[in-house]
């Protein structure tokens, strides 16, 4: 059971033992509200600039994933090419062209 089905059940729970509906849901959206408050003071969230700040985050965020993205596509760039050379210069020696890098 998620947990709006688990407070739609106590709200209906209460309801049913003569609790006002209207109070009820009032007493939840305000539980909801001081509950919101209180997690971003604790993750420090509650100045003025805190939208700005997280704004920001995502930001930086968003560029390191695509450094990340960035340096892996040269990364497996460099790889190919580093095998391909290896492959041209196995593929010379076999064939017999030797002394063409020997000079």
């Amino acid at each position: 059971m998620n947990e709006a089905a688990m407070l739609t059940g106590l709200i209906a729970q209460a309801a049913g033992k003569g609790a006002d509906l209207v109070t009820l849901r009032a007493l939840v959206e305000e539980a909801s509200e001081v509950g919101a408050a209180r997690a971003l003071a604790r993750v420090g969230l509650t100045d003025a600039k805190a939208a700005h700040d997280v704004g920001e985050l995502r930001a930086l965020l968003g560029a390191w994933r695509e450094a990340k993205k960035s340096a892996r596509a040269a990364l497996v760039g460099w790889l190919v090419r580093l095998t391909l050379a290896g492959l041209v210069m196995g593929l010379a020696v076999t064939v017999g062209l030797k002394g063409v890098f020997a000079e």
